[in-house]
């Protein structure tokens, strides 16, 4: 790969650029080219083979033929288009800390976003919650904030118990350098002491909190009911009878960080997505803190990479091709998406304000500390609440966009027509990993097998004569007004046996489950006016 460096007044870049070598860049603008020239020479043969208007169904025929192959042509081009100049980047988190001392980094906030204590199991939630929590950064600079949109007091008593176990794990992760950092994952693929561990003891220690905290909470998920208030958490007292998953508590956003910590990087991850890497955050900040090219960046996005898939997946889960081809071309054109999970925000960025040449970002501002615990409850109640959106920029040009299930997507297109750069990384070492529910060539390059590869295309055609039908038409009744928008989670829970056989690589179809999907749907589509 050739690489671009940068140096400013002597100072190192802190991330180089690269493209392909030019013998594949060559080899795959060949083999565009000959697909182009074979869409151009059906184009041509339609034109010059238009049926007679006499041939009524025939022409009919012609014109829809026509239709889907001037489709499959536009797209084509675009997809050449963005393909046609991929990069890939590199960090350098060595000369990072050359550069910076640790008390000039900037503080971090991170999100970890849940909404369903039953179809993401607590446990999974405080897994994730740990793994960021020691990260390999100054402590004083991580604030961890875990937005729960269904309000769950089982979920907020198991965080209150991982807060025990993080005072254990945290210095254990960072005196052992433990990879991966989530106590679920890395418990479930180290069985027995490592040989580096120099007490085995303490290891075994550890894992025994970890088991009684699995068990401690899992036993308050069954029953639905908290044991008994620890002594001094008033936390709890937020909750009644009352309390829903739809009417609870405000809960934690990002303008209620910016009077408790107000970070100038905001981290934000699905709570199925543990870090898997220690050192992002020193990754993500060497694309920040450039002083040659990271004026204008105002968000590095990770891919999305999953654990539970095994190997030649029969559901088509793995998005190696995606992750590997399609968003380095994104990033060649300086337009990657923002998904929702495993992304770095520049605070300034996502809270709306409009990139400038002369604009500075000041790494060290801090909060207004202040010693009045209530007070500082008091503002960010206030802010919490949904009144204070009202009349205002939040969820239009401020914060996350509304009024859409694919928000992050469009949060993301709102901040580059600011001004602001969007980044890819994907480095060798994952930086998320999470739970799952194009061509050969391609797919065989990105690390897939033949069998992989044929697995992703039954399911493309799954996915095309049901969900995507029934999407397109959900669309157009939306579009029309006859039924709203609406965001459903998928489970982060296995059956045993649909395990089993996902192993196997025997395909759980859910028939029942299908039906009665389809049967309701069509049955709303009908029952609506």
């Amino acid at each position: 790969m050739a690489g671009n460096s940068v140096t400013g007044g002597g100072r190192p870049p802190l991330f180089a650029t690269e493209k392909p070598a030019r013998m594949a860049a060559y080899a795959y603008r060949l083999f565009a080219s000959t697909i182009f020239a074979g869409v151009l020479l059906i184009w041509l043969y339609r034109a010059t083979h238009v049926p007679p208007r006499s041939s009524s169904a025939r022409r009919w025929a012609w014109l829809w033929l026509s239709a889907a192959e001037l489709w499959f042509g536009f797209y084509w081009l675009l997809t050449l288009s963005v393909r046609w100049s991929p990069v890939y980047r590199r960090a350098f988190p060595d000369r990072l800390s050359q550069s910076y001392k640790e008390e000039q980094l900037p503080g971090v906030d991170i999100f970890v976003c849940t909404a369903d204590p039953t179809l993401e199991p607590p446990m999974l939630v405080i897994s994730t919650v740990l793994s960021v929590m020691a990260y390999d950064y100054p402590p004083e600079k991580l604030n961890i904030y875990l937005s729960d949109d269904a309000g769950s007091v089982v979920t907020f008593y198991a965080l209150n118990e991982a807060s025990e176990f993080a005072n254990h794990w945290i210095p254990f992760c960072k005196k052992y350098k433990v990879e991966p950092r989530s106590p679920a994952a890395y418990f479930a693929k180290m069985t027995t002491p490592p040989d580096d561990t120099s007490d085995p003891d303490e290891w075994c220690t550890l894992k025994e909190m970890h088991d009684d905290l699995i068990g401690r909470v899992n036993s308050v998920v069954n029953s639905g009911k908290i044991p008994e208030v620890p002594e001094g958490i008033r936390g709890f007292s937020q909750w009644n009878e009352k309390t829903t998953s739809g009417d609870h508590p405000s809960i934690v956003q990002i303008r209620v960080s910016s009077v408790i910590s107000n970070s100038p990087i905001i981290m934000n991850v699905d709570c199925d997505m543990y870090s898997n890497n220690s050192g992002s955050i020193r990754d993500a900040l060497c694309f920040f803190l450039d002083k040659e090219q990271g004026q204008d960046i105002g968000f590095v996005q990770y891919p999305q990479n999953f654990e539970n898939v095994v190997h030649n997946d029969i559901y088509g889960n793995p998005i190696n091709t995606v992750n590997e081809l399609d968003h380095p071309c994104l990033d060649g054109w300086g337009g990657m998406c923002y998904y929702g999970t495993g992304c770095f925000h520049r605070r300034e960025a996502l809270c709306g304000r409009i990139y400038s040449q002369d604009y500075e970002e000041d790494w060290t501002r801090v909060v207004r500390k202040t010693e009045d615990v209530d007070e500082l409850e008091g503002m960010a109640k206030s802010l919490a609440t949904c009144t204070y959106e009202y009349n205002s920029l939040w969820g239009i040009e401020k914060g996350v966009r509304y009024g859409c299930p694919l928000e992050d997507v469009i949060t993301g297109l709102q901040i580059q027509c600011r001004g602001w750069r969007s980044v890819y990384y994907n480095p060798a070492r994952k930086g998320f990993l999470g739970m799952a529910p194009t061509s050969l060539l391609e797919s065989l390059k990105c690390g897939d097998t033949a069998a992989e590869w044929w697995n992703a295309q039954r399911m493309w055609l799954l996915r095309r004569i049901s969900s995507y039908l029934l999407a397109a038409i959900d669309t157009i009744r939306r579009m029309l007004g006859i039924s709203e928008s609406g965001f459903a989670l998928t489970a982060k829970v296995s059956d045993v046996q649909a395990l089993e056989r996902y192993k196997k690589g025997l395909m759980d179809d859910g028939v029942w489950i299908l039906h009665h999907d389809v049967r309701d749907y069509c049955y709303s589509c009908i029952a609506q006016p």
